[in-house]
């Protein structure tokens, strides 16, 4: 598709993920990710955006594709592997119910228009299929110092994104009809820019987990696709044939008195 794409809708973390901070979240997510889709079962799955990432490396499913607005360039480091098709982000260029899973590394909060990028998601999962969404969490140190980095114009994290917080993305998700199965957060040190420093604050991860858990720079979250009014069955099992109908014994039988 070679129609022109909105500039807001590029994701800018490709040069971002290439610094010491960036290569800390790349590592968490990459981990986590792995994680998350290796027990995910089907035919057809879809990572969109963020090439540096390769989100589908651990599942098994035998069609695995990667799509983006627009193709890598040096600038946007190294992809993980090739992009097979660009397109729009609020319009996915595969028919309705045709995929299993569809990875979102941070595209909500990079597109124009994200209501319309998770309706798209809606529209081309089967049922029961899965979506697996990462975004920086507001609620955090990090997402303090992005607030504090507008007002000074020193930003941390990529400046044009619009981050999202987990209750807001967990309402989107219900209103169409998706049902959050699981979610992690991860990366607890404080918003440092070396890594010297991100080293020093390692042990914060473990007491993160344990003490301030939804505090964590990033999220990542597993929603399943519900259809009202449908249910998984088990095997059609073949019926027996009926037994004949015995006869009824004679000292059963009522007997009619004149």
């Amino acid at each position: 598709m070679d129609h022109p794409l909105p500039e807001k809708a590029i994701i800018a973390l490709g040069p971002w993920l290439e610094t010491p901070v960036g290569s800390y979240v790349r590592a968490w997510q990459q981990e986590c990710l792995d994680m998350l889709t290796a027990d995910i079962f089907g035919f057809n799955a879809l990572q969109i955006g963020l090439p540096q990432i390769d989100a589908l490396r651990a599942n098994r499913m035998p069609n695995k594709w990667l799509t983006d607005t627009h193709l890598p360039s040096e600038s946007d480091g190294k992809p993980s592997s090739p992009v097979v098709v660009v397109h729009d982000f609020a319009e996915l260029p595969f028919a309705s119910q045709s995929l299993d899973l569809i990875v979102l590394p941070h595209v909500l909060e990079f597109a124009e228009e994200p209501h319309q990028v998770l309706r798209e998601v809606e529209r081309v999962l089967i049922p029961e299929g899965q979506v697996i969404i990462c975004g920086f969490n507001p609620a955090s140190l990090w997402g303090l110092r992005q607030v504090t980095g507008r007002l000074t114009g020193a930003h941390f994290l990529p400046e044009h994104g619009e981050f999202i917080s987990l209750p807001r993305l967990k309402d989107w998700l219900k209103l169409l009809s998706m049902e959050v199965n699981r979610g992690h957060f991860g990366c607890y040190a404080p918003p440092c820019l070396t890594e010297k420093w991100l080293s020093r604050f390692a042990f914060m991860e473990e007491a993160g987990e344990r003490w301030w858990p939804y505090l964590g720079a990033v999220y990542m979250v597993q929603a399943i696709k519900r259809v009202r009014g449908m249910r998984l069955i088990g095997p059609a099992w073949i019926k027996q044939p009926a037994k004949a109908r015995q006869g009824v014994p004679v000292t059963n039988r009522v007997q009619k008195h004149k």
